[in-house]
């Protein structure tokens, strides 16, 4: 199984006739993803290599049953882009958008979690979600992801994301899901969200988890591990040599004082009983010995 898409998921492109949105539409569309529409206003009528543009979000799930939104627009507007998905019923919302600034990610948190709370957002400024051989929404390889379980996948980095996966598939070890939850300040979804859901999902075994540092995110993942989970976690935290109090890539990867740390997030996850490797490579070899005793 996948958590949150599957092979018979239908996909709108918000976006698809700008560079970016067609470019990462049409890869998704040739991974084998149902991408059934795309929406850009006042292009209604159109197409893009045969899929349909429509003027609406409201307009393209009436004629293509679409139940989720890959968006791909500018900063300005994409919290509206968002918020237009949502009220048109869409379920899964993938905004991979970079520097919305934080308080219109605020705005559009508050206005999901209040009007559409059965509406879910991956992201801004994330890579993406992909379910190897089933769907891939985003702009994660399809080529690097190995499809067949049993480890799930979620991180904050987008290039490390990719480095998870690539590890993973080296060794031969297929992936469920997955998640790139983006590291703004404001996210969408968070880890436990996604370790929720592969802890109920029964053909993720273990799960990949990266971190970095910044926020309290990896804080609460660990006591939902610590209290929730029952399949094994390994993390990875990067920024260990960021200088403290600086803004390391991440808009979210600011440290307050002794909260937010490399050190302070690893402490944590390994008093929750995670394996937590020094980088990724490790981390990868680490699942190889947990997938093997499985």
């Amino acid at each position: 199984m996948s958590i949150w898409i599957d092979e018979n998921t239908r996909v709108v492109v918000q976006g698809l006739t700008g560079g970016q949105g067609r470019f990462h539409g049409l890869r998704n569309r040739d991974y084998g993803t149902k991408v059934v529409a795309g929406v850009t206003p006042g292009k209604g009528g159109e197409s893009v290599e045969g899929i349909p543009i429509f003027n609406s979000v409201k307009d393209a799930v009436k004629e293509t049953n679409a139940n989720a939104t890959f968006v791909s627009v500018p900063p300005k507007a994409a919290p509206s882009a968002i918020l237009e998905a949502a009220e048109a019923g869409i379920e899964f919302i993938v905004c991979i958008t970079e520097h919305i600034p934080a308080q219109d990610q605020a705005k559009v948190f508050n206005s999901l979690r209040n009007s559409y709370p059965n509406t879910r957002l991956l992201g801004p400024n994330c890579p993406g979600i992909i379910s190897p051989g089933k769907c891939n929404i985003g702009i994660t390889s399809g080529q690097i992801a190995l499809a067949g379980g049993p480890v799930g996948i979620v991180s904050r980095s987008g290039t490390l994301t990719y480095q998870a996966i690539f590890e993973l598939t080296q060794n031969s070890i297929g992936q469920t899901t997955c998640v790139g939850i983006g590291g703004d300040p404001v996210p969408g979804t968070v880890f436990v969200d996604a370790l929720r859901s592969f802890e109920k999902d029964p053909e993720t075994k273990a799960v990949m988890m990266i971190g970095e540092i910044g926020g309290s995110a990896e804080e609460e993942a660990a006591e939902f591990i610590k209290s929730e989970m029952t399949k094994p976690v390994v993390a990875y935290i990067a920024g260990v040599t960021a200088p403290p109090g600086r803004k390391m890539g991440h808009a979210g990867a600011i440290i307050s004082g002794s909260k937010g740390t490399a050190s302070a997030k690893k402490e944590a996850l390994e008093s929750a009983g995670v394996k937590v490797a020094q980088n990724p490579t490790e981390a990868g070899r680490i699942m190889v010995e947990i997938v093997a005793a499985l």
